[in-house]
């Protein structure tokens, strides 16, 4: 069944839309609207011209987000527990016709507020449950010199705060720029990254300039964009949610401005080949999409936060999920029989599915995925894999899938259960349309969805969950260090679902057998390719594979999730329950090291643990043996977990 709560703006927002934001805070919480006489004007409705400020505070009162108007111009600043995590920052949207929402000259006309207490039921994910658990304010505003009316929210969860802006009246507007600022105070990293490149950890004025004359230029960085301040209380993580027919957002570096990065709304596209949009139409009223900080007193803190980004998304749009159905993958070689292969070993190892990669259907860059190339006999591995249980997923370049209706009517002909997009170009507001487009045609089709290459999640997941995963990510399948591996936890995964290729058992690998093996646990990823660039016959011999068991065993999709330690490009411990078994994963970065893991999210009774470590390290992180071991433990034990350099451990927690 799709989760039960709605959202104050949905999807697609009608006339009159604005009165009824309130309606969810008036049936779930409390709502209060106060019109602008409150504020210090004349008769309600009229407009505030006074300097004024509201905060929303978090229920449990650990995050406050604070819009101001101070000679009629917005501004924002953010705290957890005391300490600043945006101070004072700039709010607005400029428009083509050099219109600026937010500069002087804008006045108050209403201003409500609200909370909201409640839960929903994922389909998969992090927690079978999600709290959704929020402080709103909202003032709606005019700026005088055009008589433009819109809206600022702004909310205050215990994971974070959030604020965008809603464009009201009924008609088109054009934007041509957002100018939301984050200001950082002094002493702050932020871990940049652009594309797929591997994150650094720089001061905010100094992003390096990065881009082409096809693709956007200047000292930008991707979402999600992670901050650790001076002292070590307190990181955050910027990223957006709910991005519907709107830019993909970057941030820049702001010159004079040090301590500042500035919103930067693409218009290009991330690999620079498509149709350049410097501007976007959309029909009023509009929301555009979420500004999300996701925050932590600790790094730990930070990864569990994480569900703050699909909060702030709409509901699901599918009236029937039970299709929906998250797993472990193999990808097979390109012929008839090692699909057959490979449907084997999946029953054997306790795999959802195999997928046939680029080149199935001739070149990769190819624009017809309609005809297997003659080396395939696809019709006959579908058959087989779904007498065994297994079903088969199809890469498609994006170029092929121009057509995706009768593409996906296709397969789900065929009897395919997924597809992943190839070369996918995020950034515009057409193409996230056209992302958007393509999972809601899958979700049609019975489709689950996997996009790769340069796209980033913005909680689109909840909305429509057959987009079980994708990359956006300097991927695994290309060796990088274990400081990137121990780095993405608290930064690219924060945002969403992520796709990073396991490559158990592989002599290119620059961590240990364990460490790769961990990722199953540490990574949220409810779509994970395990055994990538392998083949079946390499572990035939399962003597020689001790870490077999656990891949086998772990799902993809919890009931529980608790990060029990970390510090971003250090390392990172994971534990996740399903059933009643609990599943832990601690990765290292080039130091070794030793955890102390207190078990006590573990219920009563008595627990198996077999514990999967890196033994004596060898001449280099991949000949580092696995160790497997067996004791027994209760919710009093603490786990001494010992790590080589690069490497990590792997444990499995049953109830004896």
């Amino acid at each position: 069944m799709p989760d039960s709560a709605s959202h104050a703006i949905p999807e697609q927002l009608s006339s009159g839309a604005l009165g009824g934001l309130s309606r969810r805070g008036l049936l779930k919480g409390t709502a209060v609207t106060v019109g602008a006489a409150a504020l210090g004007a004349g008769a309600a409705g009229t407009a505030a011209a006074a300097d004024a400020s509201v905060t929303a505070t978090a229920p449990d009162g650990s995050n406050t987000i604070t819009m101001s108007l101070t000679s009629g111009k917005l501004t924002w600043s953010a705290k957890r527990k005391g300490a600043t995590v945006a101070g004072t920052s700039a709010l607005g949207l400029k428009l083509s016709d050099g219109t600026v929402l937010g500069a002087a000259g804008t006045v108050i006309t209403k201003y409500q507020h609200w909370t909201i207490n409640e839960t929903w039921t994922p389909v998969y994910g992090r927690n079978a449950t999600v709290r959704d658990r929020y402080q709103e304010m909202r003032w709606n505003l005019q700026d005088t010199a055009s008589r433009i009316n819109f809206s600022v929210q702004i909310r205050a969860y215990p994971t974070g705060v959030a604020f965008r802006y809603v464009l009201l009246g009924k008609g088109t507007a054009t934007i041509a720029d957002e100018l939301s600022t984050f200001a950082f105070p002094f002493g702050t990293l932020v871990y940049s990254a652009r594309d797929e490149d591997p994150y650094n950890p720089v001061a905010p004025g100094s992003i390096p300039s990065t881009g082409s004359s096809t693709t956007d230029t200047g000292p930008l960085t991707d979402l999600p964009l992670t901050a650790t301040y001076a002292g070590g209380s307190l990181i955050a993580s910027i990223c957006e949610s709910s991005r519907l027919n709107f830019p993909r957002l970057m941030l820049s570096s702001v010159s004079g401005q040090p301590g500042t990065l500035a919103a930067h709304l693409m218009e290009y596209t991330a690999r620079g080949s498509d149709k350049v949009q410097r501007t976007s139409t959309v029909t009023t009223p509009f929301a555009t999409p979420w500004r999300a900080v996701v925050t932590g007193s600790t790094h730990a803190e930070l990864v569990d936060n994480a569900e703050l980004v699909p909060n702030l998304a709409p509901a699901s749009a599918l009236a029937d999920t039970s299709w929906i159905k998250p797993g472990k993958v193999f990808r097979v070689q390109l012929t008839t029989a090692a699909g057959m292969a490979g449907v084997d070993f999946a029953v054997a190892r306790g795999l959802q599915f195999i997928e046939y990669d680029g080149g199935w259907y001739g070149d990769v860059r190819g624009t017809d995925a309609t005809k297997p190339i003659p080396e395939i006999d696809l019709p006959s591995v579908i058959s087989y894999a779904k007498s065994k249980g297994i079903g088969v997923i199809l890469y498609v370049d994006r170029v092929a899938a121009h057509t995706p209706d009768s593409l996906f009517s296709l397969y789900k002909n065929w009897g395919v259960k997924g597809v992943k997009l190839g070369f996918v170009n995020d950034g515009t507001q057409a193409m996230t349309n056209q992302i958007t487009n393509w999972v809601r045609t899958a979700a049609k089709y019975n489709l689950l969805m996997d996009m790769h290459d340069n796209v980033r999640p913005f909680g689109y997941e909840r909305t429509y969950p057959n987009w079980v995963t994708n990359e956006g990510v300097r991927g695994n399948e290309r060796f990088p260090t274990a400081s990137h591996n121990v780095t993405l936890p608290f930064a690219r995964n924060i945002g969403g679902p992520i796709d990073y290729t396991i490559c158990y058992g592989q002599s290119r690998n620059r961590t240990t057998n364990v460490h790769q093996m961990a990722m199953a646990a540490v990574f949220y990823q409810p779509l994970s390719f395990l055994y990538w660039y392998d083949m079946p016959a390499k572990y035939a011999n399962t003597a020689n594979w001790p870490g077999l068991p656990w891949f086998d065993a772990i799902p993809t999709s919890w009931d529980q999730s608790r990060t029990l330690a970390g510090s971003i490009g250090q390392y990172a411990a994971v534990a996740r329950r399903h059933g009643d078994t609990w599943y832990v994963g601690a990765m290292t970065n080039e130091t070794s090291r030793t955890l102390s893991l207190p078990l006590t999210f573990l219920g009563s009774g008595t627990y198996t643990a077999t514990v999967y470590a890196d033994g004596t390290p060898g001449a280099s992180p991949y000949q580092t043996p696995v160790v497997v071991s067996t004791r027994t433990v209760t919710s009093a034990t603490k786990l001494d977990v010992a790590m080589a350099p690069a490497g990590g451990q792997a444990i499995i927690l049953k109830p004896r």
